[in-house]
């Protein structure tokens, strides 16, 4: 460490020192903000996970989570000193400078209001990179330069902790700045236009209004989640096996082709087909070629319940692969392209592969017109609400890890059990995880045998409502 940056960190120990002496016997403005901050975190940190916070401060924030292991770190001796007392249950520790000392992973790394304070906030990053578990999650927020002059107005009039010279970085420093220390974006978003608990006007401010054009480039605090950026691993495209989903509903005349067409990719590779009460023969079907085919590993399922979503839920829950595929059973998604979201998945590209059908030219028949209308539609609202680009919500195919379904399942409570079709839910729990969302685009199909199973203007209705439900679930906590 150098002689400057000796200063620097000895300075600012010094003043927040001071500040938690300050604490003891004053508040200031900032509690509802704190309490603000605190659940936007525990909205996207479950409980139950190993936590780091960087500049834990009291260490409240931290204890808010309820971490099954929690570790929190400041420069002031007097902060910890004040946080252990108040959480005698997590971990605290004065340090300078986080350096091999630690050596434990983490589920999730936290940094509130903290890299405005740092002297080299590139070389905080770093660290983290090392401390992250390789499916970790760092979570930060900082401060607007909008707000630099109320704050110091704040502070002036003892309002707001006083603090000393800020960083006040933009969001695209601070993406650059994680860029260069082998972490990426995932997604961004801005909070607290109101400060103040004024009732009912700090609800419709902060839980609504900041949400939309131009109120939230208002807003005092920008949150960013960020991932270990991938980097290709040749050996990992053949480490990992599979679980093929196809759903299969009056889809007699396509069975022979997913057989014949499935392209050889991963470890092991295994099809399992969820039959959902056909009117035609797809069942016996499924089962001639499945003898035909004893070189394949192919599993039949009969379908209890209704829809795609259950079907597909149904094949995920007796699926034994790594990696979990959903493939349509009347091909309109070429089986030949799996291997691409396949390998977009296991080289960390993404953590949610979603294919795309809006990108190249269909064939004529492949899409009626209002549905494409409505696709481009949903498509807008979604890439809003869960602040990660997609271009299609609807394509069968998408493709995840079988540990992030897990996860997903496990809190499908939150979002409520409503979706026949089945990609809603898998979106939805897929963006309430961060899991980076990637799209796949393919050359969409016309059907070769049968017809849609999708009523256009009831399931679209349908729909909507999911997204309406899913908006207040996602978008305005």
């Amino acid at each position: 460490m150098s002689t400057s940056q000796d200063q620097f960190y000895q300075e600012r120990s010094s003043h927040w020192d001071k500040v938690a002496k300050k604490l003891e016997k004053w508040n200031g403005w900032g509690g509802y903000y704190q309490k603000r901050i605190s659940q936007v975190y525990q909205f996207n940190i479950p409980q139950g996970q190993k936590v780091l916070e960087i500049g834990c401060g009291s260490g409240n924030l931290l204890a808010s989570l309820k971490p099954s292991y929690g570790l929190g770190l400041d420069i002031s001796e007097k902060m910890v000193s004040h946080a252990q007392n108040l959480h005698p249950e997590l971990n605290f520790q004065q340090i300078i400078a986080i350096d091999g000392d630690i050596t434990r992973q983490f589920d999730f790394v936290v940094l509130s209001d903290t890299i405005n304070d740092l002297w080299d906030v590139q070389e905080i990053f770093e660290v983290i990179h090392k401390l992250l578990k390789p499916d970790g999650r760092l979570i930060l927020n900082f401060y607007s330069r909008l707000w630099e002059f109320p704050l110091k107005v704040a502070t002036a009039l003892n309002v707001a902790k006083p603090t000393l010279l800020q960083n006040w970085l933009t969001l695209e420093d601070t993406s650059n700045l994680l860029n260069l220390a082998g972490l990426e974006v995932v997604r961004h978003w801005e909070e607290v236009l109101l400060p103040l608990p004024i009732p009912l006007l700090a609800t419709f401010c902060n839980k609504f209004l900041v949400r939309f054009w131009p109120f939230r480039y208002l807003a005092m605090t920008h949150f960013m989640v960020a991932r270990l950026k991938h980097s290709s691993d040749p050996s990992a495209h053949k480490r990992y096996s599979t679980s093929i989903i196809v759903p299969a509903r009056n889809e007699e005349g396509n069975i022979k082709q997913v057989f014949e067409r499935m392209p050889t990719f991963g470890k092991t590779t295994e099809i399992i087909f969820v039959e959902g009460n056909s009117n035609d023969n797809t069942a016996a079907e499924i089962d001639k070629q499945i003898q035909a085919h004893p070189q394949q590993k192919a599993l039949h399922l009969k379908q209890t319940g209704k829809g795609k979503g259950d079907a597909v839920r149904l094949g995920f829950s007796k699926a034994k692969g790594d990696v979990l595929i959903i493939l349509d059973a009347d091909l309109t998604m070429p089986p030949e392209n799996l291997p691409r979201f396949y390998d977009a998945l296991v080289s960390g590209a993404g953590d949610f592969v979603n294919g795309v059908r809006l990108v190249y030219p269909m064939e004529k028949q492949a899409m009626r017109f209002f549905n494409l209308l409505g696709n481009k539609a949903f498509t807008l609202i979604f890439s809003y609400l869960i602040g990660q680009p997609i271009k299609d919500t609807l394509c069968g195919t998408k493709v995840l890890w079988r540990k992030d379904y897990k996860k997903i399942a496990k809190n499908r409570q939150y979002f409520g059990d409503f979706d026949p079709f089945g990609d809603y839910d898998l979106i939805f729990g897929a963006a309430k995880l961060n899991l980076k969302i990637v799209d796949m685009p393919i050359r969409y199909r016309e059907r070769t045998y049968g017809t849609t199973n999708i009523r256009r203007w009831s399931h679209g209705w349908l729909l909507l409502r999911m997204v309406l439900f899913a908006a207040r679930r996602l978008k305005f906590i």
